[in-house]
């Protein structure tokens, strides 16, 4: 990270090394690990079915005929399109999402007046198609650096949309037409991302020379010195009324995530500790301040502080105390797919607290190779950020793969009590389609940040002597 800050500020890059040998391609290990994907997720469905009827589900076959072709479409997509990208990103997004599909209709089985599975699929492979779609046709991710105001424009026309519409559960973050509902701010995320890195790969000097130390002694330089307004003033205004259309639609756990985003990403172009200590500072402060004020958030602090209250006053374990039953009884090696009680935890169970579901039936361990996943696909982002030459792309890698970052963080530390639950969505494993779209369209852009990452550099020109210069 810190090479990666150090030349996004402009600093002087390190000397390129010479163009080396043509780097492996690995089409075929991607292929390979999409088989192994596509079998896992068709195992599980198989054991679902057996667990919760007692006979293998008539729908096997045609899950399998599908899995596999969407494999091998997006497997193509990648392949002739973005040949050199890093040919783990699809098979981790493919399983995550196939075992999404899994325990969302494991959850099904006890709650048949309400299904999902069949909702969450026709999701996916629109996700699955867009992903095909943006691998295509973006062929070089630094066309998007000509779009930052007019993603900006779009990203908050996004959020301000659900204002006009019902609320849903206390929140209004939803758009509901024609019996479908989506996230409009789920695809905000993205393209203020794109903003934000553009923006800092303009401004980056001016962001990384302004400061000062703050103690003599301390290896630690605070942005005190304000910066002109026409620099940090665009950046600033638009984050601000991004969050604060967020607070005011009671959607704290995506304000978070963009909170999150802008620190993060403008300590990536400053590679100042400073930016991280304020964004810090600001984040407790407006949490403590939203925890006292918001009595939705406010009781959400207090269940995190005491899960079992509801329980000592006799009313039963709330969501998050069931949740964590779920992840005691699951044990070392999990009660088994399909054979766990998750569902007690109620209208969440597929949603926010989907990872109970996964700890109780897969256990500890297959909750660990879980977040391990997630643990690689980020860090496969962050090391396709590390290897872009170009400041936008850099900046923009490290956005994406923090945006998953925070929210895998957000969600499991939400149901395991590490801290409050902030309602969002874990990346392809939680229903929402909204969700699962937007994480799609994540992966096709790392996808293609990857294959400018790793594609070989041209050979140099031979020098042409000039006739008559000195020997």
């Amino acid at each position: 990270m810190t090479a990666l800050t150090a030349e996004v500020a402009g600093g002087d890059p390190t000397p390129q090394p010479p163009p080396g040998p043509c780097p492996p391609r690995g089409r075929g290990a991607e292929l390979t690990l999409l088989a192994g994907a596509v079998l896992l997720c068709l195992l599980g469905h198989l054991h679902v079915g057996l667990a919760t009827t007692g006979h293998l589900p008539p729908s096997a076959g045609r899950l399998a005929a599908g899995l596999a072709t969407a494999a091998l479409l997006a497997h193509l997509a990648v392949r002739f399109r973005a040949p050199y990208a890093d040919p783990v990103l699809l098979p981790i997004a493919f399983l995550l999402n196939g075992l999404g599909l899994v325990l969302i209709q494991r959850l099904d089985a006890t709650a048949p007046a309400h299904p999902a599975a069949g909702g969450q699929l026709r999701w996916s492979a629109l996700g699955l198609a867009l992903f095909v779609l943006a691998v295509a046709v973006l062929r070089d991710h630094r066309a998007l650096q000509r779009y930052a105001y007019l993603s900006v424009a779009v990203a908050l026309a996004l959020m301000l949309v659900p204002v006009f519409f019902p609320a849903v559960n206390g929140a209004h973050i939803w758009i509901r037409f024609a019996g479908l509902s989506f996230q409009p701010g789920e695809f905000a995320k993205i393209l203020l991302a794109v903003f934000f890195a553009a923006y800092l790969a303009a401004n980056r000097t001016a962001l990384a020379l302004t400061g000062r130390r703050l103690f003599p002694w301390l290896p630690l330089r605070v942005p005190l010195r304000l910066l002109p307004g026409r620099v940090l003033g665009p950046i600033l205004t638009i984050w601000l009324l991004s969050v604060g259309v967020l607070v005011l639609e009671r959607d704290l756990g995506t304000s978070l995530l963009f909170f999150g985003l802008f620190v993060v990403m403008l300590f990536t172009a400053t590679g100042r500790i400073g930016w991280i200590a304020v964004g810090l500072a600001l984040a407790a402060l407006g949490a403590y301040a939203v925890g006292m004020l918001e009595p939705h958030v406010h009781s959400r602090v207090q269940d995190w502080l005491n899960p079992f209250a509801s329980i000592e006053r006799g009313e039963g374990p709330g969501q998050l105390a069931q949740s964590l039953f779920a992840f005691g009884a699951g044990g070392l090696l999990g009660a088994g797919l399909g054979r766990g009680q998750s569902f007690l935890i109620g209208f969440a169970a597929k949603s926010d607290f989907i990872l109970a579901t996964a700890g109780e039936e897969l256990g500890l361990v297959g909750l660990t190779a879980i977040l391990l996943l997630y643990g690689v696909l980020v860090h496969r982002g962050f090391r396709a950020g590390l290897a872009l030459r170009d400041p936008f792309g850099r900046l923009l890698a490290t956005g994406l793969a923090s945006i998953v970052a925070l929210q895998v963080f957000g969600i499991a530390g939400g149901v395991t009590g590490l801290i409050p639950l902030t309602g969002m969505a874990m990346p392809f494993l939680a229903q929402g389609g909204s969700s699962v779209v937007t994480n799609w369209i994540i992966v096709a852009l790392l996808v293609r940040l990857s294959d400018s990452a790793r594609r070989p550099r041209p050979a140099a020109a031979p020098a042409v002597p000039v006739p008559g210069a000195a020997g």
